[in-house]
């Protein structure tokens, strides 16, 4: 099918995809058309990565706005989110306005309404129904990116939910899922009440293989030796794929065994870049260096500058784009990283390299084979449409026996099916506090009526296994004061708020508990320890050693716990608390201005996990605000202005990363914890200070840079705000630099 044959579209938009070279439909895009794709028939595309699954939901939303409607692309990640609105705005030229939402769970986002293409995770559109946005009403169409991630115990239930939502909201609403190649697409469809496009075409070819010893063993029945030498095997495939011309991505299982791969590949790649190469990427090192001041960026610029990068979870979100980027412009050869790479953000490669196919698995205490899926997704990255001939994905076996069981495990296995994960109470708590709320349901029997229409139901065959946990979970928040049951179902006034605010009920549970516990004004630390133990908080791990340390803290700063502490000989409440404990100290630190780089070596974790903390911790303190100011209207006890004021200020402090002196400073834009700290040291106190304090003073605090400082003064509101002909004081600038002793380096909440 020529694109030229395609109609429903907005005015330009097929001479468009022509300019872009994009003249024939592949199979799969063909397929999604006949199935009514453009006609507002609802599709499940199960096919491979980079077989054309986003031009499919190009196609339904294009001509859903067409016809005067309006599409909503649901994202698993925020970084996707991003990526993807950049790629929508290409048809705003043909008067198609694009918005995305990924933030604040209390927003309505009314703005949206605005907008015909929307892209969100899909925890924020779960958010924007629980609060009311009028516009989801209007919906014509919904893609479900990724849509097998129901499959996640973590993010699927919320996915699957709100899917049922939308299509309750809008019974005529075209449904788009698109998914990588599963065992039971036909399953999904049927729940979906759509047509099914199930294909493994794919625009380039896929040689999937083993290597064993010398010899890489292909699913074709093709040998190819590769001569390494002492070389180890995955330098070995590197180098080879650097010789024809190729980018690699090797797939580990821990962000530590990354970071070592990508330190001894750099000495594979440094050998072939040219000189301009070496120039862009000691430029793309400083930006990396300039994300933050700890050892992991110094790590990753020092490999980065040589052509290699590693790429995890624990790395910042500028990291992270760096890196892709670079990649995907063919300065950075080969990018070792966890198997969180393998969904999400485009980052294609010649040869794909799955060095680990065993991840340590703490539900059984030892290493556990990774799912099928998991491993066809990470193949799924090998080959560039348009850039490479072809893609290879290889495995490497330690012994004969092996390389026979990795062909059968993985080469020539199909991926499992996906199965829903929404009957687990955690899930449940949530999403029927939401559903009662939010005004889907309003007796038990319709609460079910509901949960009937997710996939759940229509995959289970335990008899009333739904009911039960249901129950179970009504039982729970009636207890709480969340629900209120008798013939009906109605969430109270703090219901309400919990649902709004997004917390998980057990959560709000804790939270309440705490603040009702609080004689006077809490500490930061026990209000951070309030949060961090609720289930909304990943919290840190206890390593060795951790135990004793944190328990001698424990008993040290026990006055301060907002509730009761557990026994030492309650092992599991016991351990629970102190990994609170730990978080919680970590917080404390940032927000004691610690430095990052000493955080991460104190909790040996990445930058990205401490701005991971933060946000979580903003969050959560922001709804303790809330939550306190709900019982101050609804409770005749009520919770203690003092109280109030301590969450108001933990928060700040959080979000800044400052102790209390320096709140009104660290909240001007640009401002940040470290140039706060300067001002603070010149004896610039605050906002009021800062609007009338000698210029000199304030450039010889800020170091010197004149763009910066004239930046600060115009935001704090500084009538004239130009610093020409301005010399920074000398004196200041040797107590601002002694005073810091950063030697210039950045960290969070810093601009420079």
């Amino acid at each position: 099918m020529n694109v030229a044959d395609l109609t429903g579209l907005p005015d330009g938009v097929p001479e468009h995809f022509h300019a872009q070279g994009i003249e024939e439909l592949y199979p799969p895009q063909a397929e999604a058309v006949e199935a009514g794709i453009t006609e507002g028939e609802s599709v499940v595309a199960s096919i491979p990565t980079a077989s054309g699954k986003t031009f499919i939901a190009e196609l339904a939303m294009l001509s859903s706005v067409a016809r005067g409607g309006k599409a909503l692309y649901i994202v698993p990640l925020r970084a996707l989110a991003s990526e993807k609105k950049e790629e929508f705005e290409e048809f705003e030229q043909y008067g198609v306005s694009i918005g995305v939402s990924t933030g604040n769970y209390e927003s309505d986002g009314d703005w949206l309404a605005s907008r015909d293409i929307i892209v969100a995770t899909s925890e924020k559109v779960d958010s924007l129904v629980r609060n009311g946005a009028k516009w989801i009403d209007d919906l014509s169409c919904v893609v479900a990116d990724e849509v097998h991630l129901v499959n996640d115990a973590h993010r699927g239930p919320t996915l699957e939910v709100t899917l049922a939502k939308l299509r309750r909201v809008n019974p005529d609403l075209q449904t788009v899922a698109l998914s990588a190649t599963v065992g039971n697409a036909g399953e999904m469809a049927d729940w979906l009440d759509a047509t099914l496009v199930d294909s493994t075409w794919r625009p380039i070819d896929l040689r999937k293989g083993v290597l064993y010893g010398q010899a890489l063993h292909f699913d074709d029945g093709t040998q190819q030796e590769l001569a390494r030498g002492n070389e180890k095997e995955t330098a070995a495939l590197v180098r080879d794929t650097l010789e024809d011309g190729g980018s690699s991505l090797v797939f580990v299982n821990s962000r530590r065994h990354a970071e070592a791969a990508a330190k001894r590949l750099a000495d594979v790649t440094k050998t072939h870049l040219t000189d301009d190469e070496r120039r862009d990427l000691l430029d793309i090192a400083d930006q990396i260096r300039d994300v933050s001041d700890t050892e992991t960026s110094d790590d990753l610029a020092t490999a980065i500058e040589k052509g290699a990068a590693f790429h995890h979870a624990g790395l910042a979100s500028d990291h992270r784009s760096l890196v892709e980027d670079a990649f995907r412009d063919k300065l950075i050869k080969v990018i070792s990283a966890t198997p969180t790479l393998a969904a999400g953000v485009n980052t294609p490669s010649r040869r794909v390299i799955v060095r680990d196919w065993r991840r340590y698995d703490g539900d059984i205490g030892g290493m556990q084979p990774l799912d099928v899926l998991e491993v066809h997704q990470m193949f799924g990255r090998a080959g560039r449409p348009g850039l490479d001939p072809h893609g290879e994905a290889v495995l490497i076996a330690k012994s004969h026996d092996e390389l026979q069981e990795l062909f059968d495990q993985y080469v020539w296995a199909d991926p499992e099916p996906v199965h829903s994960k929404l009957a687990a109470e955690p899930a449940l708590r949530t999403h029927i506090l939401a559903t009662v709320a939010s005004g889907f349901a309003g007796t038990e029997e319709e609460l079910l009526d509901f949960l009937e229409r997710t996939l759940y139901a229509t995959q289970t065959d335990e008899t009333g296994r739904l009911e039960t946990v249901t129950q179970h979970v009504l039982d729970y928040l009636d207890r709480n004061g969340f629900l209120e049951r008798d013939d009906r179902l109605r969430a109270t006034g703090l219901g309400h708020r919990v649902s709004q605010l997004y917390l998980d009920p057990m959560s709000a549970a804790e939270i309440i508990d705490g603040l009702r516990d609080a004689d006077g004004k809490p500490t930061a630390l026990g209000l951070y320890h309030l949060v961090s133990r609720t289930p909304d908080m990943y919290q840190l791990y206890l390593r060795s050693g951790d135990r004793e340390r944190y328990t001698e803290i424990a008993y040290e700063r026990e006055p301060e716990f907002l509730g009761h502490m557990p026994s030492e000989f309650e092992d599991n409440a016991f351990e629970d608390w102190l990994s609170a404990l730990k978080t919680a100290r970590l917080l404390e630190d940032w927000a004691s201005e610690l430095d990052e780089d000493r955080i991460t070596e104190r909790y040996a974790i990445g930058p990205g996990d401490i701005r991971g903390k933060v946000e979580t911790a903003q969050w959560l303190l922001n709804a303790a605000e809330r939550l306190a100011a709900e019982l101050q209207r609804d409770d005749a006890e009520g919770i203690p202005s003092a109280t109030t004021t301590a969450v108001r200020e933990a928060r700040k402090r959080v979000e800044y990363g400052v102790e209390e002196e320096l709140l009104d400073l660290a909240g001007v834009r640009n401002v940040g914890r470290k140039r706060a700290r300067r001002l603070y040291e010149a004896g610039i106190e605050s906002r009021a200070d800062l609007r009338e304090a000698d210029k000199s003073v304030v450039l010889g605090a800020l170091r010197g840079r004149k763009k910066t400082a004239e930046n600060i003064l115009e935001n704090v509101g500084r009538q004239d705000p130009s610093l020409d002909d301005v010399e920074a004081d000398a004196e200041t600038a040797a107590t601002s630099a002694r005073a810091t002793n950063d030697g210039g380096q950045q960290s969070l909440g810093d601009f420079e």
